[in-house]
C-alpha cells in the first residue's frame, strides 16, 4: 500500500486539458503534462484492497494495486514490468479505454476513485522515455506459421504474443497503413499516431511480418493462406455500421462516421491537403451519443464547423449513480468528453424523422433535419421509444454524421468464403478456446465479440494467442486471462 492515509489526505486529480481556443488550432492530444507530485499522490491514494475489484473489472486483469504502489515508491522500471505482464499496449488503453477499473475502485463507493488510467499512461510514457520498451525476441523458433487478419488492437496483441512464443507471424491489413481503427478511426487529438508507429516498429524488430493493402477474400486468397499457414486468426473487427433508413438518407452530405473520420486522419498523415468531407462553415448534426459521436464532434470543431449538434435517442444519464446501478457496476453517468467541452449542443431523447434536401423535392444536398422528442419505455422486457406528439422540430443541417454503432463484422468476402459459423448476433462464433467452426481458424476481438472496448480487444487477442499456441505446439506458457463468454462487468 502506497500511503496508508493517502485516500484520506489527497483527492482525485487528473491532467488539465489545454485551453479550448488553443487546442482547436491543432490536432495534438488535448491534455497538459501531469505534475509528477500529483501523480505520486494519486498512486498513494490506492488502498491495496484485500479484494481488488479494479483488477476484476479490467478485462486484461491488470494488477493495478501493484503498479500503483511501485509508482508511489518511485520504482518505475518494476512498474512497467508489472504493467506489461498483462497489457501489451498500455499507451493505447491509457489514452482510449473508458477505465472500467475506476468504476469498480473500492474508493469509489463514497469518494472519487483513484486516477488509475492516468497512472497507467504515465508508466508507459516514462518507460518509452527511458528506453525500457525494447523488442522481446523469442529464444527458440517453433517452425510453425500463423496468419493474423486485421491489425487493430486485437490483431496486434495476438500477433505480438504469437511472435514472442516463437512462431512465424504474418499480419494482413486491408488498409494502406497498419492499426485498424487505431489508425483511421481514432482522431489524432485522442491519440497521436506516433504511439502506434513505435509499437509497430517494436513488433517488426521482434519478427512480426506486416502486409498492407492486403484484403483477405479479395487480393489475398483464403485458400492460399490456409495452405501456407498452420493457423489463422480472424481479427478484422466489427466494421458493418448501423444505418438510419429514413426519408432523405440518400441526400448528399449524409455520411457514416467511418466515412468521415478516416479522411481527417489521412490529412494528418499527409495524404491530402484537405479532407473530401469537411465540416468547415457547416451546420453539423451528429446522430449518436457515444465515443464515435464525440470523435466526430471534436473533428468538426477543428475543421471550423459553424454549429455542431449531437442527437441521442436515450435519455440524458444521471449525474450520480442510480439505485439500480450500484457499485461496482460500471457507473452509467453523464460525462463530458473533451470534444463536448469544445462547444456544440447535446440533445437527448430525440429521434430523427427525415432529412430535407435543397432542391425542394427531397433530392440534392441535405439542408435540414426534422426530428421529434421520444419517451422511453420497457414493454415485455424490450426497450421502445414512443413519439411525443407535437414535438416535431426542424434544424439546419449541411453535414449529417451517423455514429450509431456497428452491427458486427463484414459478412461478405472473407467470412463467406471461409464458411465460418456465426452466432445469433451475427458475429463469428467461437468456442471456449476462440476456435471457429473451421479447423485451425480462430477469431478474437470485435469480429467475434461485437462492438466493444479496446481493452476487451487486447484481452481477447492475448487469450486467443494462448489457444493458438497450444494448438500449434500442444502446450502454452502464454497467459490467457479471459474466455469468449466472459461479459463486461
Amino acid at each position: 500500500m502506497g500511503e496508508i492515509n493517502g485516500f484520506l489526505t489527497w483527492g482525485r486529480e487528473t491532467p488539465t486539458r489545454r485551453p479550448v481556443p488553443v487546442r482547436l488550432r491543432d490536432w495534438r492530444e488535448v491534455y497538459e503534462p501531469f505534475d509528477r507530485e500529483k501523480l505520486n499522490h494519486q498512486a498513494g491514494r490506492c488502498m491495496d484492497c484485500g479484494v481488488p475489484f479494479c483488477n476484476n473489472a479490467c478485462p486484461l486483469g491488470n494488477i493495478i494495486p501493484d503498479w500503483n504502489d511501485l509508482v508511489y515508491r518511485d520504482r518505475w522500471f518494476e512498474a512497467i514490468e508489472r504493467l506489461h505482464a498483462t497489457n501489451n499496449f498500455p499507451e493505447f488503453t491509457g489514452r482510449l479505454c473508458p477505465a472500467p477499473c475506476e468504476g469498480s475502485c473500492v474508493l469509489g463507493i463514497n469518494q472519487d476513485p483513484v486516477a488509475i488510467k492516468q497512472i497507467e499512461v504515465e508508466i508507459i510514457d516514462h518507460a518509452w522515455e527511458h528506453g525500457w520498451v525494447v523488442p522481446v525476441k523469442p529464444s527458440v523458433l517453433t517452425g510453425k506459421r500463423a496468419a493474423v487478419i486485421g491489425s487493430g488492437p486485437a490483431g496486434l496483441a495476438a500477433a505480438q504474443q504469437l511472435t514472442r512464443a516463437g512462431h512465424t507471424v504474418h499480419v494482413f491489413e486491408r488498409a494502406d497503413r497498419l492499426g485498424g481503427l487505431l489508425r483511421y478511426g481514432i482522431p489524432e487529438f485522442k491519440m497521436e499516431k506516433r504511439h502506434l508507429d513505435r509499437r509497430i516498429e517494436q513488433m517488426r524488430a521482434e519478427g512480426t511480418v506486416f502486409h498492407v493493402n492486403a484484403e483477405v477474400g479479395a487480393n489475398v486468397q483464403i485458400d492460399e493462406l490456409q495452405r501456407e499457414f498452420d493457423a489463422l486468426v480472424l481479427a478484422g473487427g466489427a466494421t458493418a455500421w448501423r444505418d438510419l433508413p429514413v426519408p432523405g438518407r440518400e441526400l448528399t452530405g449524409v455520411h457514416q462516421a467511418m466515412e468521415y473520420l478516416p479522411l481527417s486522419n489521412r490529412v494528418q498523415e499527409g495524404d491530402y491537403p484537405e479532407p473530401a468531407i469537411s465540416a468547415a462553415g457547416k451546420h453539423v448534426v451528429v446522430i449518436g451519443g457515444g465515443d464515435t459521436g464525440a470523435d466526430c464532434i471534436g473533428t468538426a470543431h477543428r475543421q471550423g464547423a459553424t454549429t455542431v449538434t449531437s442527437f441521442e435517442i436515450l435519455p440524458q444519464p444521471p449525474l450520480a449513480r442510480a439505485e439500480a446501478n450500484p457499485w461496482p457496476q460500471w457507473p452509467m453517468l453523464f460525462r463530458t468528453a473533451s470534444a463536448h467541452e469544445e462547444g456544440g449542443t447535446r440533445t437527448y431523447s430525440v429521434n430523427t424523422e427525415c432529412f430535407l434536401g435543397d432542391d425542394g423535392d427531397g433530392g440534392g444536398h441535405v439542408r435540414a433535419l426534422r426530428y421529434h422528442t421520444v419517451e422511453q419505455s420497457v414493454v415485455d422486457g424490450r426497450m421502445s421509444f414512443e413519439k411525443v406528439e407535437g414535438t416535431d422540430t426542424e434544424i439546419p443541417a449541411d453535414l449529417v454524421l451517423l455514429a450509431m454503432g456497428f452491427l458486427g463484422p463484414q459478412r461478405d468476402g472473407m467470412l463467406t468464403e471461409l464458411g465460418v459459423a456465426l452466432d445469433p448476433r451475427g458475429n463469428v462464433a467461437r468456442d471456449s478456446d476462440f476456435a471457429t467452426s473451421v479447423p485451425s481458424v480462430y477469431a478474437c476481438g470485435d469480429m467475434g465479440r461485437g462492438q466493444s472496448l479496446i481493452v476487451w480487444a487486447i484481452a481477447e487477442g492475448r487469450s486467443c494467442a494462448a489457444s493458438v499456441d497450444r494448438f500449434l505446439t500442444g502446450e502454452t506458457l502464454l497467459p490467457a486471462s479471459i474466455t469468449p463468454d466472459r461479459r463486461p462487468v
